[in-house]
């Protein structure tokens, strides 16, 4: 774990640094050449140098940002019960997102952003 994940999350009450410790391997179970780091002063993963996902806590929620109102749009059913914003998906220790619902926007987010490449690529 990088130096600045662990002090972000060691600065964290015990629930919710159970909780994103637990995020964190699903996005890591999920995205395994994900290079981790910090960004915007909260825990982040890249994939072939683009912006994957992240998360982070606030006083009274956690959250996980899927970095895009588009993928979040194509799951607009899945996270209707849940509270939200584009782009993001705020959570409680008590009430976790689902693991499956996770590997799901992550795998999206895996997609999107090989599409983003490959449209560059024709472009040149």
């Amino acid at each position: 774990m990088p130096d600045g994940t662990a002090k972000y999350l060691d600065a964290l009450p015990g629930e919710q640094r159970a909780a994103l410790l637990e995020l964190r391997q699903w996005i890591i179970a999920a995205a395994p050449e994900a290079e981790e780091s910090l960004n915007y002063g909260v825990p982040a993963f890249k994939l072939g140098g683009k912006p994957l996902v992240s998360f982070g806590a606030a006083k009274k929620h956690c959250a996980f940002y899927v970095q895009s109102p588009a993928v979040s749009a194509v799951f607009a059913d899945r996270l209707k019960d849940l509270d939200t914003s584009p782009g993001t998906v705020r959570f409680t220790p008590g009430k976790p997102l689902p693991r499956e619902l996770v590997a799901d926007l992550i795998a999206a987010r895996i997609a999107e952003n090989a599409a983003r490449v490959a449209a560059r690529k024709r472009k040149t």
